[in-house]
């Protein structure tokens, strides 16, 4: 959904436009939410009308259910005015839907996609899995080596290259500017998953990216309770994704785009707050015997955290650690003793999570974020919620006592 007519929307500032963002007095009538429109059906007065529909495949008017209604249309566009130089967003029902979606819009049979080898798990296994049995071939670099990434340019020629910055699970911070510009320079496509910091921390589009994907199961949605993901991109690349989406027949109900628009409208303050609390929790945990490493680049000893205060305007709740012990079954151990934190997969909620991870496992081109010398190293995903950050360091504290640190 495009908000071509929506010019005035870096007049205001973030938190007004989501507040404001999507809220067509059209779609809305005399009421402040979108309401729910569930139709397969869209009716005609007549086979004109139909005609004329038919052949104008405008944004924004009804044609058949698959190409979404006013609840749709209200949240697409609220994205789109999120997203400094976005001029169109489009739904799908899953953030690996938007993956694939983003992905089969720029590439075709013969082409070479570059992958962040600290991309989120189903994001590498797109290329090695379903990109490459229709014909597409893959790399993985290391995106914190600028000079060996324009090498590897240089030789695949790649028709797109894929980022995450954040880690996914490690936390490094790339340098978006740099890699996009020498991507841009070679031809090639540059999509990011900008979930971790969305468009009020990171404005990919301004920072050089062509397409930016988002899990809006995570910040967006801040429930847990629905499953959706958007890409947003430039008149160009929002084409694209719009033809491609609609030829695979990707569709959200409008159940779940009401609930979506719905946490958008508080995601601001909900961001500031888990912000706010993950520091407080990250700094603790850096003071304690259990832990070696802590990975969240919004602190400043953080080996990215210069990249990140120069292109980030916000963070979230979700970082990493890692344990001082070389026993395997430690992080799960330390996981299970947690009364505060849910075991689950997800962020971005507004209750906290904590998960074992091994951000090492499936790296091809990048060093273990974990490694230690002489024994095997445990690590710990958390996702900080609403929560008191105090009960949660208490939380935390149990957990970790677990542990034999002689």
């Amino acid at each position: 959904m495009s908000s071509d007519d929506r010019s005035d929307r870096n007049d205001v500032s973030p938190a007004t436009r989501l507040t404001h963002a999507g809220r067509r007095a059209e779609w809305t009538g005399r009421v402040v939410n979108t309401p729910v429109w569930r139709a397969s059906t869209h009716l005609y007065e007549s086979e004109a009308q139909r005609k004329a529909a038919t052949g104008s495949d405008r944004d924004g008017e009804f044609f058949y259910g698959r190409r979404g209604a006013p609840t749709q249309w209200s949240l697409a566009e609220a994205l789109t005015e999120m997203e400094p130089g976005a001029h169109g967003t489009v739904l799908y029902p899953s953030g690996v839907a938007a993956i694939a979606g983003a992905l089969l819009a720029v590439l075709k049979p013969g082409d070479t996609v570059l992958m962040s080898d600290n991309a989120y798990d189903p994001s590498r296994s797109m290329a090695t899995g379903l990109l490459k049995r229709l014909g597409m071939t893959h790399a993985f670099f290391d995106p914190l080596d600028i000079a060996a990434f324009e090498r590897l340019v240089a030789e695949h020629r790649p028709r797109a290259v894929w980022l995450e910055s954040p880690g996914s699970l490690s936390m490094e911070v790339c340098d978006i500017p740099a890699l996009t510009a020498i991507a841009r320079n070679a031809g090639a496509v540059s999509l990011m998953d900008n979930t971790w910091a969305s468009p009020l921390g990171f404005a990919a589009l301004e920072k050089g990216c062509d397409i930016v994907m988002m899990s809006l199961s995570k910040h967006v949605g801040g429930h847990s309770d629905l499953m959706m993901g958007s890409c947003s991109a430039g008149e160009r690349w929002y084409r694209a994704l719009r033809r491609t989406s609609h030829q695979l027949g990707q569709v959200v109900s409008p159940d779940d785009a009401a609930l979506a628009a719905r946490g958008l409208r508080t995601m601001g303050v909900r961001l500031e707050r888990s912000t706010t609390s993950a520091l407080e929790i990250a700094d603790w945990l850096a003071a304690q015997p259990q832990v070696t490493r802590v990975m969240c680049p919004m602190r400043r000893s953080d080996p990215s955290h210069a990249l990140w205060a120069r292109d980030f305007t916000g963070g979230c709740g979700l970082f990493s650690f890692v344990l001082a012990s070389d026993d395997p079954e430690a992080s799960g151990k330390v996981v299970d003793a947690l009364e505060r934190f849910g075991i689950g997969y997800s962020w971005g909620g507004y209750e906290s999570l904590a998960l074992p991870i091994a951000p090492h496992a499936h790296r091809e081109a990048m060093p273990s974020p974990t490694a230690r010398k002489g024994g095997h190293a445990c690590a710990i995903r958390l996702s900080i919620g609403l929560e008191d950050p105090e009960d949660l360091i208490a939380d935390l504290a149990r957990g970790l006592a677990t542990l034999d640190t002689k």
